[in-house]
């Protein structure tokens, strides 16, 4: 028994820090801790070591578990007891802090609704027409103005999201070889390529979705789209007397014109990325 106290004496005396490597010789007057189940060099550690090592690890949040590197044992932090005022305040913080994500979250979702359902209440009277509009909501259920209005900027951008034009291209590729009409309208010239010519490869063309500039494209387009629509009419449906018509025809007529132009210029790009080449490498190049 003399032999074992014998032991954990000389062990005491041999202390080391594994924090700053300080010994007993070091500091006399430091306060050491032995926090986990480790042995060896690394069991003793001194108290204002170990404290600011906690710190680094917590980063801030003083109720984080802090665990040994080596052992994985979870150090046992105890605070001293808190008054009544002190515990009280610490209980609302507690509180304030875990109801603030939900309470962010409510009020973002709170904010994206109406704003969705002013835009929609904009939107019916710039189709309908501003006086018409205000008719048509004044007359409506508020429940279903509240249901119907926000569904307007979602379904323009569900709308938006089908790319028809994809389909046209697939048809149109996979049909080009028989519609040799299409080189006779189209012809390539001065070098450039028809749009109706056969192809060499198929090249890789990436998602369209995957793009986040893409995504921010479909819900601009969509917004923009009642206003577009509207301006469209106006010019080229002048003698419509209705707004509701004349818009829709403007709505189609846009879409038409720029779903031509799209398909065109997506098959341009497709047929330049088919007919690209790689040149030979030479001499001259490298000097």
């Amino acid at each position: 028994m003399s032999e074992e106290i014998a032991l954990v004496m000389q062990q005491n005396l041999d202390r080391s820090c594994w924090v700053c490597f300080a010994t007993d010789e070091d500091d006399r007057t430091a306060e050491w801790v032995r926090p986990c189940r480790c042995r060896g060099s690394t069991k003793w550690v001194h108290q204002a070591c170990l404290q600011r090592w906690v710190d680094e690890k917590q980063r801030g949040n003083s109720t984080a578990r802090v665990s040994c590197p080596q052992c994985n044992a979870e150090y046992l932090i105890v605070f001293p007891k808190l008054g009544p005022v002190v515990y009280v305040l610490d209980l609302f913080d507690r509180l304030i802090s875990k109801a603030c994500p939900f309470a962010a979250a409510g009020i973002m979702v709170g904010s994206i609704y109406w704003t969705a359902v002013t835009y929609g209440a904009v939107t019916v009277m710039q189709v309908v027409g501003h006086k018409e509009g205000l008719d048509v909501m004044e007359r409506a259920d508020p429940l279903f103005l509240l249901i119907g209005l926000p569904t307007i900027p979602v379904m323009l951008i569900l709308g938006k999201m089908i790319r028809w034009e994809d389909y046209v291209l697939r048809l149109w590729r996979k049909y080009s070889n028989k519609l040799q009409i299409l080189n006779s309208i189209f012809p390539g010239q001065n070098g450039h390529i028809g749009i109706g010519c056969p192809v060499p490869r198929i090249p890789a063309e990436a998602s369209p979705l995957a793009d986040h500039v893409s995504a921010t494209r479909i819900l601009c387009g969509a917004l923009v789209f009642p206003t577009i629509a509207t301006i469209v009419g106006k010019l080229m449906f002048s003698s419509v007397n209705s707004n509701l018509q004349r818009t829709i025809l403007g709505g189609i007529a846009f879409v038409a014109v720029k779903g031509a132009f799209k398909v065109y210029f997506k098959q341009q790009q497709y047929q330049r990325q088919a007919h690209r080449k790689i040149l030979n490498f030479t001499e001259a190049e490298e000097a």
